[in-house]
């Protein structure tokens, strides 16, 4: 990504917040960064965070921008690409992180041959830890899809995968994080049953998902052999382990992220 390239998010939500603060972790210049977003509280927060500019509107960020990020409700996209599609020209690069809408919903607003990559996010982007999937629409290039993994490794982990699996990415990473927090609550839960202080238990639930992540990260190692190395013959984690499977917490989050995907599906056929 060269510095010519202006880069403008229509929406400035949490996920272009975690984009901004990456390309600025990356001394991209905060001149070259523009958003257009209609809270006036949202609005205010990003010039005051990041300094950078603000648009008058979704046309005129699309006027002015090289690679425009759309980072809004799926809901309201026809309404947002109808906007700003007059202002569209090939040499622009559209960045999508739209769940479920496929980028040939995207391509149909512009004339042309609109050049569309296709990203999945997910919010632990905020803190560095994002992991995004991308592919490429019909018009875009390989170098396109080069410079969107460039943006995004700026906060995270990045795949490479065929738009058709995008629903599933949607399911599992894209949704993920939230199965992980419903996790660590749970934990802590659990822990302030057994007499532990509330304060206590979060802080270890916490550190007990990073550090297993970690081990799983930095080993290489298959989940199921790390598991079997804390759980030792009759001892407190191979029962801890057994009734997890009696109650069907490995069967209830691969349904999670099968309902999760078909909704992205949904979204995507609306």
């Amino acid at each position: 990504m060269t510095n010519a390239q202006k880069i403008g998010f229509i929406g400035g939500g949490n996920m272009a917040e975690a984009l901004i603060k990456g390309l600025l972790a990356g001394s991209f210049p905060a001149d070259r960064i523009m958003a257009s977003e209609p809270s006036d509280l949202r609005r205010q927060h990003l010039v005051e965070e990041f300094n950078i500019e603000l648009a008058d509107s979704n046309f005129a960020l699309m006027e002015d921008c090289d690679i425009i990020v759309l980072s809004i409700k799926p809901q309201i996209v026809g309404e947002v690409l109808e906007e700003v599609a007059g202002a569209y020209r090939n040499e622009k690069l559209i960045v999508s992180i739209l769940a479920g809408v496929p980028s040939a919903s995207i391509e149909k607003y512009f004339q042309g041959d609109p050049r569309v990559v296709r990203v999945m996010p997910n919010t632990p982007a905020l803190v560095g830890e994002g992991a995004s999937t991308i592919c490429r629409g019909r018009y875009s290039s390989q170098e396109d899809l080069n410079v969107v993994k460039q943006l995004l490794e700026s906060v995270g982990l990045v795949q490479l995968i065929d738009e058709r699996q995008m629903d599933a990415a949607t399911g599992l990473s894209g949704s993920g994080p939230a199965y992980i927090y419903t996790v660590i609550e749970a934990l802590a839960d659990g822990g302030v049953r057994e007499g532990l202080r509330r304060d206590i238990a979060h802080a270890l639930a916490v550190q007990t998902v990073v550090g297993a992540a970690l081990m799983v990260r930095e080993t290489g190692e298959h989940p199921a052999i790390l598991r079997d190395q804390v759980c030792s013959p009759g001892g407190t984690a191979i029962a801890g382990v057994s009734t997890l499977e009696k109650n069907g917490l490995r069967t209830t989050l691969m349904e999670a992220v099968a309902t999760s995907a078909a909704r992205s599906r949904e979204l995507g056929s609306a």
